[in-house]
Parts: structure tokens; sequence; C-alpha cells
């Protein structure tokens, strides 16, 4: 079951190791918007990121994408996402979920795919998109009995 409150902003998170993509909820958890990118530099800077993004919105909790093969097993990604996902629940002491994101990136793809954009910024806009459908995809799934998600507890 989630571990996140059901009220508050959740920040949903696109994993990646070079950049992460950042969406926010509404403090209702009604719907989620694209936020931001952090280029990842070091472990010392992600902390003071992640400290202040926390308090600056108020989060409540975060989700994880959590980047699985199709057939469901982990990848050497998704270990890192995992990692990742431990350090920022013990950073910013708020709960944690991962949640399945195997076709977030494809969304966000088929969501810009129109748009006339350099490759830098599609590249930019993509990883903020993919955390935003991660995002929304946590809040249209049933989250008493969720078979995606996975709390930091299990």
């Amino acid at each position: 079951m989630s571990r996140l409150p059901h009220v508050g902003r959740i920040a949903g998170i696109d994993f990646g190791t070079v950049r992460i993509g950042v969406a926010i909820t509404d403090p209702n958890q009604t719907m989620a918007s694209p936020l931001e990118i952090y280029h990842r530099k070091t472990l010392a800077l992600e902390e003071a990121y992640f400290l202040n993004l926390t308090r600056r919105e108020q989060l409540v909790g975060y989700v994880v994408g959590l980047p699985v093969h199709l057939d469901g097993n982990s990848s050497r990604i998704s270990v890192l996402a995992e990692e990742f996902g431990k350090w920022l629940a013990m950073t910013t002491k708020v709960p944690v979920v991962w949640f399945d994101e195997r076709f977030t990136s494809h969304a966000a793809s088929e969501l810009i795919a129109g748009a006339k954009l350099t490759s830098k910024r599609r590249k930019a806009l993509l990883d903020k998109l993919a955390a935003q459908v991660l995002l929304s995809a946590f809040l249209d799934s049933p989250r008493d009995h969720p078979a995606a998600i996975k709390s930091i507890e299990d």
C-alpha cells in the first residue's frame, strides 16, 4: 500500500544519472505539472537541492520512477533509482515510493512530437514531462491496491 499522504504536494521524479526531471502536484493531488530539471552534480549539491525543494514546495512525499524492463525485471538503472529513493527519504525525511515508469518517456515523447524544438530543448523538456506523466499515472492509480507502487518499507 502507498505510504504517501492523500493530501499535500507530492513531487514526481524521473530519475537519471545526468538529469532528474521533477513534477509536482497541487495540494489536493488532483493534477500534476512539470516543474524543473535538476542537472546532477555533487552529492552535497543534490542534498541541498532536494532539501530546498521539499521545504519550498512543502512536499509531503516523493514518487520516484522505477525503470524496469518490459517483463517487470529490474534493470541496472532501476537499482540506482531504488538507491536514490532510499537516499531521498533519508535526506528529506518525507515518504518515498517507487512507481513503474516503463512507458513514461515514450508518452512524454509523444506529447512533444510535433513541437518545433531544438534537440537540446526537446531533451530538457522530455525529462520534466516524463516526471509529469509518471506523477499523473500515480495519481490515477488505485493507491489502496497498487500493483505498480513499491514503498520504501517493502
